[in-house]
Formats: C-alpha cells, sequence, structure tokens
C-alpha cells in the first residue's frame, strides 16, 4: 500500500528506524524521537543493493511485525512532501522489499502527540526477507556485506552509534557490535 501525500497544506511526518536516522538525506523542519506500535527493528533484510550484492548480500533492517520501535520522526514542510516522498521510494524501494505506509507514530518530545507518518514495512513474503537468520548467520552477511553505500559493517556500527545516542538499547545490534 501507498502512503497518500498529505494535503498540500500538511507537512509529512516520516519514521526513521535505521540508517534514516543518522542519514535521512532529506530537509525537514523537526527531528522528534517517536515510538512505532505494531512493528520491531529487525536486521532481517538481506541488502543486494546498498550494503551487499547478489553474490555476496548484507543484511539491513526493516520493520517486522509485532512489538514497537523507538525511532525518530521527522516533520517535513508540506512543499516539500512530494520531493521527499518520491526521494524515499527511490531509496527505499530499490527491490520492492518494503511496504510504504502511513502508520500513527507517538512522538516522544513531552507533547504525547500522536501523528500519521510514513513507514517502510517489510515484506514477509519478499525473496530477500531473512528474519529467521541465526545471529551467527545475520554476523556472517553483515562481515561479507558491501555494496554502493559501503561496507555493510559500517552501517550496523553507525545505527547501533545513533541508537546509543538517543538512549535506545537494542540487543540484537550490541551483541554484533561486540563482534564487528
Amino acid at each position: 500500500m501507498t502512503a497518500r501525500p498529505p494535503a498540500a497544506s500538511d507537512p509529512l511526518w516520516v519514521f526513521g528506524y535505521g540508517s534514516l536516522m543518522w542519514n535521512p538525506g532529506f530537509d525537514y523542519e523537526e527531528r522528534v524521537p517517536g515510538k512505532l506500535i505494531g512493528a520491531h527493528r529487525s536486521l532481517c533484510v538481506k541488502s543486494v543493493h546498498w550494503r551487499g550484492t547478489p553474490e555476496k548480500p548484507g543484511l539491513v533492517l526493516g520493520l517486522d511485525r509485532g512489538g514497537a520501535c523507538v525511532g525518530v520522526a521527522f516533520r517535513i514542510a508540506a512543499a516539500q512532501a512530494e520531493v521527499t516522498l518520491a526521494y524515499l521510494r527511490e531509496r527505499e524501494q530499490v527491490t520492492n522489499i518494503y511496504h510504504e505506509a502511513v502508520r500513527r507514530v507517538w512522538l516522544k518530545d513531552g507533547s504525547e502527540r500522536a501523528v500519521p507518518a510514513v513507514v517502510f514495512l517489510v515484506d514477509r513474503g519478499h525473496a530477500q526477507y531473512s528474519g529467521r537468520l541465526t545471529a551467527e548467520e545475520r554476523l556472517h552477511l553483515i562481515r561479507q556485506g558491501h555494496g554502493i553505500g559501503g561496507p555493510n559493517a559500517d552501517y550496523v556500527l553507525a545505527t547501533a552509534r545513533h541508537l546509543a545516542e538517543l538512549g535506545i538499547r537494542d540487543e540484537e545490534l550490541r551483541w554484533l557490535v561486540e563482534r564487528l
């Protein structure tokens, strides 16, 4: 399902849970910690483009169903909504591994506001979905992965570092960082 752009006068909210948190690639007016309920951050997507190749895939984060995820909500000016969505679709949908959707994200800025935000949810039926790997299999893919975005290990380390700066503990990433 593709997210509908907001009305011309409404800002666009985007939820980042991985590299979008530390490398959004678009202009925004506000950056606020946020919580999505109903999906969790997981290294569950074989990367054959940004952080790997078809011959030597890497592994990147996806929003997998169940649980909750704390990340970052970005508010984009209404005038930039269409160009931002086009950019995100080009960046996130290289192989169509994600379902683009709008979900409620609770802002963790003291306001307790909930905003409709664009999210990219992993498609469990896609060939790149890898949500059932062991920790050692994940580590192997991350060590071997290197795509046009650079080494897969750099992606994991940068994401873990950013989550720590936000005060977010992710045990899966912590375990991997200790071994990278």
